[in-house]
Formats: C-alpha cells, sequence, structure tokens
C-alpha cells in the first residue's frame, strides 16, 4: 500500500465530516428524472457519477437550483485523529484526507503560472443520504462531484461496495483513483469542460468527460510522491487503480447486471478504455496528454 510521510502535516480543513448526520426532508433524487432503472443501476457505482461531467446532477431539471442546506460541519474528531501522514497509514477516514490534501497540492502547483489559479474543493463525508448543491443523494449513487458547489461527496461505505458488488481488489490505491477521478472533474469545472449534452454511446462527450477524468487521475498518481504527502507507490498500487478503474467500466457492469454489453448507452466508458486513459495520465505525468475530445477514444 502507499506510505505517507510520517511527518506529512494532513489538512483536514479540506474534508467536511457530516458520517451520523440525518438528511433533510424530501426524496432522495437516484439516478435523476425518467432514466430507465438498468441505466440508473449503471450510473450508480460507477466511480464518477451521472453522464455528462461525473455527478453533475445539478444538469437534471429536477435537481438544478436547489440549494444544499446542509449545516457547517464539525471536523473535531477528524482534527484530533488526523494530524500526520503517520495517522493516514493507520485509519482509512485519514488515509482519504492525505489523498485529498495531495491532490489539491499537486493541482495547485500544476495550475501555477497558467491564466488562472487552482480553486480548492472540499470534500464531504457522508453516511447513507446528504443534500448537496446539486440536490439530495444517497449513497446508493456513489462517490459524486457537484459543480453547484465544488464539493466532493462519499461514503466511505462505496470502498466496500467497489469489492463486494464489482470483484475490485480493493486496497487503498483504488481509494486514491476514485477520489483522484472525482478532483478530476473539479478540475473540468475549472476549466469549463463540464456540461453541454447528455448523449449516450461509446464515443459520446459524456464518455470522453470521464475518461479525461481517468486520466487527470494518472497524471495525479505520477506527481503524487512529489506532493510530499506519499513516499512512493508500488507497481501493486497502480495495479490497485487499474482493476478500480476496470471495474467500474460501462461493459463489465452491463454485462453483470443485464447479461449483454450495449455500447450505444455507455456514458463513463469501457473497462479497457478507463484503464488505458488512467495508463495514459500516469505514464505522461502531464495534464496535456488528456485530450479525449480528439480523435477517437
Amino acid at each position: 500500500m502507499p506510505d505517507f510521510r510520517d511527518e506529512a502535516k494532513l489538512d483536514t480543513s479540506q474534508v467536511e465530516d457530516l458520517r451520523g448526520r440525518r438528511v433533510g426532508k424530501g426524496g432522495l433524487a437516484v439516478g435523476g428524472g425518467g432514466i430507465g432503472i438498468i441505466v440508473a443501476l449503471l450510473i450508480v457505482f460507477l466511480g464518477g457519477g451521472l453522464p455528462g461531467g461525473g455527478g453533475d446532477l445539478g444538469e437534471l431539471g429536477n435537481l438544478a437550483g436547489q440549494s444544499a442546506g446542509t449545516p457547517a460541519a464539525s471536523n473535531s474528531e477528524l482534527a484530533q485523529e488526523c494530524r500526520t501522514g503517520a495517522d493516514a497509514d493507520e485509519r482509512e477516514d485519514c488515509r482519504i484526507v492525505g489523498y485529498v490534501n495531495s491532490i489539491q497540492s499537486y493541482w495547485t502547483d500544476a495550475f501555477s503560472g497558467g491564466r488562472r489559479e487552482y480553486e480548492p474543493a472540499r470534500t464531504r463525508f457522508f453516511t447513507d443520504a446528504v443534500q448537496s448543491g446539486c440536490g439530495a443523494a444517497s449513497s446508493a449513487m456513489g462517490p459524486f462531484y457537484c459543480p453547484a458547489d465544488a464539493y466532493v461527496y462519499i461514503d466511505l461505505g462505496f470502498f466496500d461496495e467497489l469489492r463486494s458488488r464489482f470483484g475490485a481488489q480493493g486496497g487503498p490505491f483504488a481509494q486514491a483513483y476514485v477520489i483522484a477521478h472525482e478532483y478530476g472533474h473539479h478540475v473540468q469545472n475549472l476549466l469549463g469542460v463540464l456540461g453541454g449534452p447528455q448523449d449516450q454511446g461509446a464515443e459520446s462527450r459524456a464518455v470522453r468527460v470521464e475518461l479525461q477524468a481517468d486520466c487527470f487521475a494518472g497524471v495525479w498518481a505520477a506527481n503524487a510522491v512529489e506532493t510530499g504527502f506519499i513516499t512512493r507507490l508500488s507497481q501493486a498500487d497502480i495495479a490497485d487503480a487499474l482493476d478500480a478503474a476496470a471495474a467500474v467500466g460501462d461493459d463489465r457492469i452491463q454485462e453483470a447486471i443485464q447479461g449483454r454489453v450495449t455500447p450505444e448507452s455507455w456514458t463513463h466508458g469501457s473497462s479497457e478504455q478507463r484503464q488505458q486513459w488512467f495508463t495514459t495520465g500516469y505514464e505522461s505525468g502531464n495534464p496535456g496528454s488528456c485530450d479525449t475530445f480528439s480523435g477517437d477514444v
């Protein structure tokens, strides 16, 4: 597993801990309005949220314009328990804090010298259900990024689902892949990439958006050690990330759910595509290699 630098200082202000809090009144919008059950199940647990931008729930008419309504989160326990990289090696929630810190440290540097600065996004831990700036959501949706409030949302129980439902090997760096993918959507939001038509298909814009987020996750992985939080990554760590990427490929999930593969309804890309683009980012270490919008994917 990745080894965090023992003396690295964790910044828990980048994470809000809402675990154990009750969501406000109102139904949970799972899958969006009018989407068939098969497609809804494909959207759930895909590691990136809904078509067109990794949990861009604000694009759905029945959710647009709703406010988060979430009270300010108290991070007292996280702040006490998650102080250093040594804590990240011992506790799952501290490890996720460490990944968030490393990912945002990388993107802050990557944006420096450009036409705009990187704007940090917080992660919210929740249990079962949460109110986001994109509307109400349940843990069944899996991790997602909401561009309306620029938060990444995750029920940490998703990582158990990744293993039990989708057959991923798991491992700490599978978690890193998921978090880095969601922050890839935040980068896209800053760059104006999110939004656009909610199309489907193997070459659709929705798939290209998701594959670019996979590529951005690989770019961070290539630079993770340089952020000062992680001392080393092994080939086993990268294998865990690739295994997780394959586990949430549209083709693999379709085969498991409906017994056949229908590329015309893809929203996130095949297992092979997701692995390929993560690898492209990891081998180049350069966001410029992540142009999924030109040519075939």
